[in-house]
């Protein structure tokens, strides 16, 4: 028999209204029995976020590590031009975006448990081809599938994070769940100096054993997913039933009554409003350096003196740095209960970490600059998403607009990949102008929806008072449709 009880156990829980606004909020069931909610959370952080972390880690490992790849003589050894290296790049970008949305509905409709290990199984077995390819058709069709296969990943978690978490407790957690993309940059690095150590074996070239390798931990860790994912909380094994019912019931208050059911009509409201598009421009302004930054910062330090061996190493330490950044932004946003803030600020450091690029003073003052590139655009990214996530209301239409979000955004991948050719080297002025750019666009979404969401929520605020009365449970449900759109859903800023 299971230790844990069954999901079906749904016991009577009832809530203190004066302790289900604090952070540490106890519940209490029928015999007063308080349940900490926090040590519910901490069983929760210790089930989820390490494990998502770690398939973060490996997918955004999976996408980059062609850049490793190619420092050690992938573009020699297959005859790529540099536009032809460029477009293997791009395409993954392109299908990544394609499949991100559908991926995310197919999740929704089905179980996180089970398609989040296949599409890595799926990525995996591509990978592991990747070290075969034998030409630049090879390693373009490659790369389009392995966009198609990783789409679900990011938007997916996301998703899945929201629908565990209140919405003043998610950044930090989508931060700690992002920061394994600035260690996979670091251990990416790493990983590939020792992996092209084998350059011969079995006839075979290092770079190939950087695919292939890679590819064969992401599929042990992609079966072993199929027990360490779990769903949703309310058919969490790992938690009593009174601990499913308290998650399930605070997660409800957090989201204002909105509707969570299945209907085509939130898939069409998440199309059709502009908000998804916004955040999905936000994102967008995010992508472009950040992918600049990680598949061509080798390549960019390489170009100040390094060696190639040399470039891997010195391009730990501003990820490091970024990684830090990032968790402690996550936790900040969320103590600040706001997030436009932080992302014009990050947005204004990005800015300046790419100005010092350009300006080329010194090759000390270049490294610098890109930590601070690394750490204003890096803990940008999971204080996006959670800015979305926070302004759409009901469980499908927030699913629907995650993945338009992420698509939007990750659709900026594409122009990344042709903005550093090796040609343009050492300065790099055309990359780095762009980055400036979409750094500077960056903190102005984040300018507009301060002014934006205060002025809505004032609104808003003012209808209520001119009620008679407070909205009652009878009400909410007429109108819990309109999502976000209720007067009594007010928007995150």
């Amino acid at each position: 028999m299971s230790q844990y009880p069954s999901v079906d156990e749904k016991p009577d829980v009832r809530y203190d209204e004066k302790l289900s606004d604090a952070a540490d909020d106890g519940v209490y069931d029928p015999e007063s029995t308080v349940i900490n909610m926090r040590k519910v959370l901490r069983k929760v952080d210790l089930r989820i976020i390490p494990w998502v972390s770690l398939l973060y880690l490996l997918s955004f490992l999976d996408r980059t590590n062609i850049g490793n790849a190619n420092l050690f003589g992938l573009s020699k050894d297959l005859g790529l031009t540099s536009t032809q290296y460029a477009a293997c790049l791009a395409c993954f970008f392109v299908f990544y975006v394609l499949f991100e949305v559908p991926s995310n509905m197919v999740m929704k409709a089905w179980r996180p448990s089970m398609w989040i290990p296949i599409i890595m199984i799926a990525w995996g077995a591509v990978m592991i081809g990747m070290g075969f390819v034998q030409n630049f058709a090879g390693l373009l069709a490659a790369r389009i599938i392995l966009g198609v296969a990783e789409a679900g990943l990011f938007p997916g978690i996301a998703f899945f994070l929201s629908q565990w978490y209140r919405r003043f407790e998610i950044s930090l957690r989508v931060a700690v769940f992002f920061s394994a993309a600035t260690v996979a940059g670091a251990f990416g690095g790493l990983l590939a100096r020792l992996i092209n150590l084998m350059d011969g074996a079995a006839g075979m070239e290092g770079w190939r054993w950087i695919f292939i390798l890679e590819g064969v931990a992401t599929v042990l860790i992609a079966f072993a997913s199929f027990w360490m994912m779990h769903d949703y909380p309310d058919t969490a094994r790992f938690l009593t039933p009174a601990e499913r019912t308290a998650l399930t019931e605070r997660l409800k208050l957090d989201t204002d009554g909105c509707s969570g059911e299945y209907k085509k009509k939130f898939i069409r409201d998440a199309f059709l409003d502009w908000k998804s598009y916004f955040f999905g421009l936000a994102f967008f302004s995010a992508v472009v350096p950040l992918y600049c930054f990680s598949l061509f910062s080798p390549t960019i330090i390489a170009q100040l003196g390094y060696e190639a061996a040399s470039a891997q190493l010195m391009s730990v330490p501003p990820y490091v740095a970024a990684s830090i950044v990032t968790i402690f932004m996550g936790w900040a946003s969320d103590r600040c209960k706001v997030r436009a803030p932080f992302i014009i600020g990050l947005g204004i450091v990005g800015a300046v970490g790419y100005g010092l690029l350009l300006a080329n003073i010194s090759t000390g003052v270049s490294y610098f600059a890109l930590f601070l590139g690394a750490c204003g655009i890096y803990p940008a990214f999971p204080i996006i998403v959670a800015w979305g996530s926070n302004n759409f209301g009901g469980s499908l239409k927030k699913s629907v607009a995650t993945g338009i979000l992420v698509c939007s955004g990750n659709s900026g991948g594409v122009a990344s990949s042709f903005l550093f050719p090796k040609e343009d080297g050492p300065r790099f002025i055309k990359g780095h102008c762009v980055c400036i750019g979409f750094s500077v666009l960056l903190a102005l979404t984040g300018v507009f929806w301060w002014f934006y969401a205060g002025y809505a929520n004032k609104k808003k605020a003012a209808r209520n008072a001119a009620r008679a009365h407070p909205w009652t449970p009878e009400e909410k449900r007429e109108l819990e449709d309109n999502g976000e759109y209720v007067d009594w859903f007010f928007y995150t800023r």
